[in-house]
């Protein structure tokens, strides 16, 4: 039993070349926020710092809107979510048909004549200050309780491959993202985002090709899972 055990703590642990891959995500992290501090920009103003220069591409902008959705909740719970409960977690996939549109056509375009940095401000326009500091406040606190969580599910991830204390892979991960956010502003931000959905979907899709080709392919994967009844949608 402890011989057993003892391989599948090998097992489960990083090889040299994940070391690798792990080292080198933080490191570029890191250099992309000391390229936007020296070189990219400079970040030397407010606008640019805060709001990139107003100037950034669709694509980085777009891949860190999908980064801000994609947290370690979504990566570790719904797999999670879906294997213990069923396809019907996807019917709030369909509620973004709605969501979307309506931000698009109804909210963009006022923060944009606006030039407003945040929504917050745009309270403050709406209303008074103290809705302003209101609703910062809510979110602030809504913030520290939903980034304890966040941080600690792949900290608790990372130490259960590693061996690292979760305590610091904890202090790991804010010291990196503390890092290249303070010295290379919103900028550093979107490409360190892009950077980590590339890895991500990469990451996924692979995953997803290697599970179906283990198990038989496609057909395989949607057999299994109906007859446990986890695909609700035919029934």
């Amino acid at each position: 039993m402890e011989e057993e055990e003892d391989v599948g703590r090998l097992i489960n642990q990083f090889r040299w070349s994940d070391y690798l891959v792990f080292a080198g995500m933080l490191v570029v992290s890191a250099v992309i926020g000391v390229y936007y501090a020296c070189i990219g920009g400079k970040q030397s103003t407010t606008n640019e710092f805060l709001m990139a220069g107003r100037n950034m591409g669709t694509f980085p902008v777009a891949m860190s809107l999908i980064a801000s959705f994609m947290s370690a909740i979504t990566l570790l719970g719904t797999p999670a979510e879906m294997y213990q409960f069923g396809t019907l977690y996807m019917l709030i996939a369909f509620s973004f048909l709605l969501v979307i549109p309506a931000t698009i056509s109804i909210y963009l375009p006022i923060f944009y004549r606006l030039q407003v940095t945040s929504a917050y401000e745009y309270l403050e326009l709406r209303f008074n200050r103290v809705v302003r500091c209101m609703g910062s406040a809510t979110f602030s606190v809504q913030m520290c309780l939903y980034m304890a969580v966040v941080v600690y599910a792949p900290a608790l991830a990372l130490s259960q491959v590693t061996g690292i204390g979760v305590y610091p892979s904890v202090t790991a991960i804010f010291v990196v993202c503390i890092f290249y956010t303070a010295v290379g502003g919103m900028k550093a931000v979107m490409w360190t985002d892009t950077v980590q959905v590339i890895i991500m979907y990469t990451s996924m899709v692979g995953i997803i090709i290697k599970g179906h080709f283990d198990v038989g392919g496609f057909a395989a994967v949607w057999e299994a899972n109906n007859s446990t009844g986890r695909i609700e949608f035919t029934k």
